[in-house]
């Protein structure tokens, strides 16, 4: 067990697993990019994530990465060897509920008309890396240690971001990366 992002994406590189489980919530890097990255990197992995959140959201955005499954943590323990293996057969899986969601979100888009349609993410990789940090109470100089960048670089990035996502305090970035998913609301946070 991995405990954040960036070394779940490091032993993915390592070992080339055929499935990944992923935590949604980790540190340093949530559990979103990392799997971003991994399937980046190795495009061959499947991700099957595990959350405590099961809203349609936080589903939509890491089926829209290519992640293979969503399972909820509160009742993955007796399905997730068979997640496992379905995952790995190259089918995806959901819990239960976000089975029955989805079928009922499809049944519906049939019957009014509606097409699907992905959303882009309007942030890189690196902004998401920088907003974690940020709404997780890194300063610019501990962000760019972190990412092994200057804090020149870091700085550009916040500015990007505040441009981008038309945010222009700390406490908002903070507020926008928990309603996107980019971390929990759970994960203790310092808004300077």
């Amino acid at each position: 067990m991995r405990r954040n992002g960036r070394e779940a994406v490091t032993l993915a590189g390592k070992l080339y697993p055929d499935v990944v489980v992923m935590d949604i919530a980790m540190p340093l890097l949530n559990g979103l990019e990392a799997t971003r990255q991994i399937l980046h990197a190795l495009p061959a992995t499947k991700v099957l994530i595990l959350s405590a959140h099961g809203d349609d959201a936080y589903v939509e955005q890491v089926m829209a990465m290519g992640a293979a499954g969503y399972l909820i943590k509160q009742t993955a323990a007796h399905i997730l060897p068979r997640a496992i293996r379905e995952v790995h057969l190259g089918k995806r899986f959901f819990s239960p509920i976000i089975s029955k969601r989805f079928h009922h979100h499809q049944l519906k888009s049939r019957e009014s008309g509606e097409l699907n349609k992905a959303k882009a993410a309007p942030l890189t990789s690196r902004e998401t890396e920088v907003l974690q940090l940020i709404a997780e109470g890194k300063a610019n100089k501990e962000t760019a240690q972190e990412l092994h960048i200057s804090v020149k670089t870091v700085e550009k990035h916040r500015q990007s971001l505040m441009e981008k996502l038309n945010i222009h305090s700390t406490a908002g970035l903070t507020r926008y990366a928990i309603s996107a998913g980019i971390i929990e609301s759970r994960v203790q946070v310092t808004i300077l």
